[in-house]
């Protein structure tokens, strides 16, 4: 009597903690591409890409640092590829849309005669990554973050295309609070030309940007809060790659790992893992066996197999108490990565395209590939 009774109390508690986490305001960031962490992780991948394109089998781990005229790319690759990757970061950099000379320094080893001694298939961290999907968009992303990276991506589109937005330059970011499932409140920074009164600025994204996308309507809007903002990128901030991982992945509503993605190759276990974690979620959610779905897969140094695989589920019949569906999953998937790589098909050149607006929820990834529906 007393076991049952405290199972009820444990569920009783997993749904009202389930409750709260519906009707709380969730507040969410996603950043423009100009954006000094975003600009690092961009040209991290830029370079990932170009070891692909020349030697698929590259072992990358590199790190981009960017401050006030400089930028530094250091780590380690294995690889039989040479190129010159201080010419392809300052293009990448122009790219975005900065005119102004970087100087780059380039400061790349082979990885360590310990490492080089672990099987290139065995994880060489301890990794623990997180897939999520909900039904609460089609992206399969929570509400909040989608808005948020779709305005992010208009302001640069707008930058980018469009005359009457030849003022804006490319940093930038956007915050959004999102209260069941209504949006309440906006913020959006945007870098300027110092010509263009922010009167200007203000109206013309509150026409172009918020209002098409989320409406006025209810909506708290703060544009440039503070004043003009015409001293950005590394000339008003350092950035550093791997610094945005909540853009990157689920806007911190579900917790992510401590290890950047940006500049790793995709046999890396993070980076391979937290594709396979997203993808196995999708799958979940697609089969229709939950309404949301979390997924964690645990890593440790030279084990291929994971030390944990675990995938919870909610729908709205268990009335917010979590399903343990991780045998589910543990017989339907191969989480090792040397077979998350053949499955998924990672070693592409695709990477610089996932380091701005997220890596999940856009077409043309294979992570985010359409999933049918079985029997």
């Amino acid at each position: 009597m007393g076991w049952k009774k405290r199972e009820n109390l444990g569920t009783l508690r997993a749904r009202k903690e389930a409750f709260l986490l519906l009707i709380m305001p969730k507040v969410v960031e996603s950043v423009l591409a100009g954006q000094p962490d975003k600009v690092c992780d961009q040209i991290a991948d830029a370079i990932v890409d170009e070891y692909l394109r020349r030697d698929p089998n590259s072992s990358v781990d590199l790190h981009v640092m960017g401050s006030h005229g400089m930028m530094m790319i250091g780590g380690e690759v294995h690889s039989k590829a040479d190129f010159d990757l201080s010419e392809l970061a300052k293009n990448v950099y122009q790219q975005i849309g900065y005119t102004d000379d970087i100087e780059v320094f380039v400061n790349i080893d082979e990885p360590s005669s310990e490492m080089q001694l672990l099987d290139r298939h065995l994880p060489g961290d301890t990794v623990v990554v997180n897939g999520y999907a909900t039904m609460e968009t089609r992206e399969r992303l929570p509400r909040a973050l989608v808005y948020a990276h779709d305005m992010a991506r208009r302001l640069d589109n707008l930058r980018k295309t469009d005359p009457v937005f030849g003022w804006l330059q490319p940093d930038g970011k956007v915050q959004v609070m999102v209260w069941k499932s209504e949006v309440k409140a906006v913020t959006i920074l945007a870098s300027h030309a110092k010509d263009v009164e922010l009167k200007t600025v203000q109206s013309a994204i509150l026409d172009r940007v918020i209002v098409p996308i989320v409406g006025e309507q209810g909506v708290q809007i703060f544009i440039n809060p503070i004043g003009p903002f015409t001293i950005h990128g590394f000339s008003a901030d350092s950035g550093a790659s791997g610094r945005k991982l909540a853009v990157d992945t689920y806007g911190a509503l579900i917790p992510h790992g401590d290890h950047t993605l940006s500049g790793k190759d995709p046999m890396k276990a993070e980076r391979a893992g937290i594709y396979m974690a997203r993808y196995v979620a999708r799958w979940l959610v697609e089969q229709e066996l939950a309404e949301s779905a979390l997924v964690t897969i645990a890593y440790t140094m030279g084990r291929s197999e994971p030390l944990l695989i675990k995938a919870q589920g909610t729908t709205s019949k268990s009335r917010g108490a979590k399903m343990d569906l991780s045998n589910l999953i543990k017989r339907e998937f191969d989480f090792r990565p040397e077979a998350i790589v053949d499955r998924l098909e990672l070693k592409q050149p695709i990477y610089q395209q996932t380091a701005v607006y997220g890596h999940f929820g856009r077409t043309g990834f294979p992570w985010e590939k359409k999933i049918e529906k079985t029997g």
